[in-house]
């Protein structure tokens, strides 16, 4: 939405202004200027604002004030320039767009009353709260080609070689450079015979040479801990959105299984809602 600024020529519209001193009262009701006989109140303005996107929402009040009334004294005036001749297409227009305010008010409130803080940590504890914790695993490996290479690293480890230093000059694998280290994870993270070859370790210890489909590994086991569910703070948006959705569903089934709607048997071809000359 475009906030215009440009100053219009009130007289030619029949524009008055109220004095600072007519609106202190300050209600939804309170009159900020009339148009050709036509009211525009502080609760027009409050609608509006409330249904700006983010960018607009940001700026200071009195340039949000200012820029709105100024943009609605020209709607208003060019409105009114169209008398009561309006088009079958604007008077259609207008309709639909009254049914989707009307709609989505609807949902709105449905979606607030839904979406609460006892609502989203119960979702929470319901996902999350029986969770049970399961091993995670802080490993650093290095990747060769065949099994001999494999075993005399573990020899050299054996006789006291730095595992992250024989990683960097060994290793074929993408974590050779920084030492072998693959950080944490957890079951099904990694293929199959390296996960059994961690699952049996002991943190410091030094695997057999064990084989996948990448190659030859010599797997260093650096830590182990238990998983812990997600925070609440990390996953609110996602729970959030989820009863949003399921709140807007129910209020969509419920009020169109609860109405009486009769649909046409007429034969509509679909190519027609494209034909804008039907409105002419």
């Amino acid at each position: 939405m475009n906030i215009i600024r440009k100053p219009l020529a009130r007289l030619a519209l029949g524009l008055t202004l109220l004095s600072p001193v007519a609106v202190q009262a300050q209600d939804a009701d309170t009159v900020l200027a009339t148009v050709g006989g036509e009211e525009i109140t502080l609760g027009h303005l409050i609608a509006v604002a409330s249904s700006l996107p983010t960018q607009f929402q940001q700026l200071a009040d009195d340039r949000l004030y200012s820029g709105l009334l100024e943009q609605m004294i020209r709607q208003v005036a060019l409105a009114q320039s169209m008398g009561d001749s309006l088009s079958k297409e604007l008077e259609l227009s207008l309709e639909s767009q009254r049914w989707a305010l009307m709609a989505n008010s609807i949902i709105d409130g449905a979606i607030e009353a839904a979406v609460t803080e006892e609502s989203v940590q119960a979702l929470y504890d319901a996902e999350f709260g029986n969770i049970e914790p399961e091993k995670e695993f802080n490993a650093s490996h290095i990747l060769v080609e065949t099994e001999e290479e494999a075993q005399a690293l573990v020899t050299e480890l054996e006789g006291g070689a730095d595992f992250a230093e024989l990683a960097r000059a060994r290793s074929v694998g993408p974590s050779g450079p920084n030492g072998g280290e693959l950080g944490w994870f957890g079951p099904g993270m990694m293929v199959a015979p390296f996960e059994m070859a961690v699952i049996g370790m002991e943190p410091g210890t030094v695997s057999e040479p064990v084989e996948t489909q990448f190659g030859w590994h010599v797997i260093r086991l650096n830590d182990i801990r238990d998983s812990a569910a997600q925070p609440l703070e990390e996953v609110r948006g996602r729970l959030e959105e989820r009863l949003s959705e399921e709140a807007a569903q129910e209020v969509v089934d419920s009020l169109v299984a609860a109405t009486e709607i009769t649909r046409s048997e007429a034969e509509i071809d679909p190519a027609l809602i494209r034909d804008t000359s039907l409105l002419d």
